[in-house]
């Protein structure tokens, strides 16, 4: 591989520690759609008397589309960065945001409060999500799956291990019914994702660190050489995303 295709291959490894911005990719990917659309689904059963809480807001950019009145609103985060722009811009509002120190441990909560949680692309547990929601209440989340770019993941490492083998639609569902949930929808897809460029994988690998491990482009120059070969033949990298959506209701108050 020439030098300069591995300087350029660190130096977009290096941007990667600048922050979670996927618009960086934007025209250097392309990801597949899904076979059903979140915001068509919250939008089906959200009501403007809903108290509503989104778990993992981060700035609250997809919550804030769906023009919910801000006083019957809540989210949680539990990242610095994001807590602190939660509290200047959503606060102000008149959202209540929840700073909490875990993903899915709904510290401050209040039980048996909303009418639906959203949660998109956040950690959370059944139980807590209960707690938190009405008789009846409404759980509705899309989940990445436990085999994430599995595919890509273990090309650069043959020993890779998935991490989260309980996040599957099967496993989630049971998980839910167990607690005491009626599930209304559900659905699992494995949407391929290309990527039009070496750089954009170095990039998308460095971020993604719970997926590909230990990942570094001066230990996977040789892969990153068997890559090039690939892109100049198909013109793109492919890999598989996981991806599952539920909505699910309240169905007990069992404690």
């Amino acid at each position: 591989m020439k030098e300069e295709t591995i300087k350029y291959l660190l130096d977009e490894e290096a941007h990667a520690f600048k922050g979670w911005d996927f618009s960086y990719l934007k025209g250097r990917w392309i990801n597949e759609e899904l076979p059903w659309n979140y915001n068509y689904f919250v939008k089906k059963y959200l009501k403007a008397s809903d108290n509503i809480l989104d778990m993992g807001t981060g700035g609250g950019e997809l919550l804030l589309s769906f023009n919910h009145p801000y006083d019957k609103t809540s989210v949680t985060e539990a990242y610095e960065p994001n807590i602190k722009l939660c509290l200047e811009k959503l606060a102000p509002m008149g959202i209540k945001v929840y700073p909490i120190k875990q993903d899915d441990i709904l510290i401050n909560v209040k039980d048996n409060y909303y009418d639906i949680v959203l949660n998109h692309h956040e950690s959370f547990l059944e139980s807590e999500v209960k707690r938190v929601l009405k008789e009846g209440g409404l759980f509705i989340t899309q989940q990445v799956g436990a085999y994430n770019n599995n595919d890509l993941a273990t090309f650069f490492d043959e020993n890779h291990q998935i991490q989260f083998p309980k996040m599957t639609l099967d496993k989630t569902v049971e998980r839910l019914e167990n607690e005491g949930f009626e599930i209304i929808y559900k659905d699992e897809y494995f949407p391929k994702i290309k990527f039009m460029d070496l750089g954009a994988i170095a990039y998308f690998a460095k971020i993604i660190e719970w997926e590909f491990i230990n990942f570094s482009v001066k230990d996977s120059i040789e892969k990153f050489e068997v890559l090039e070969k690939m892109l100049n033949e198909k013109g793109y990298i492919e890999s598989t995303e996981h991806r599952f959506m539920i909505i699910a209701r309240k169905i007990d108050n069992k404690e």
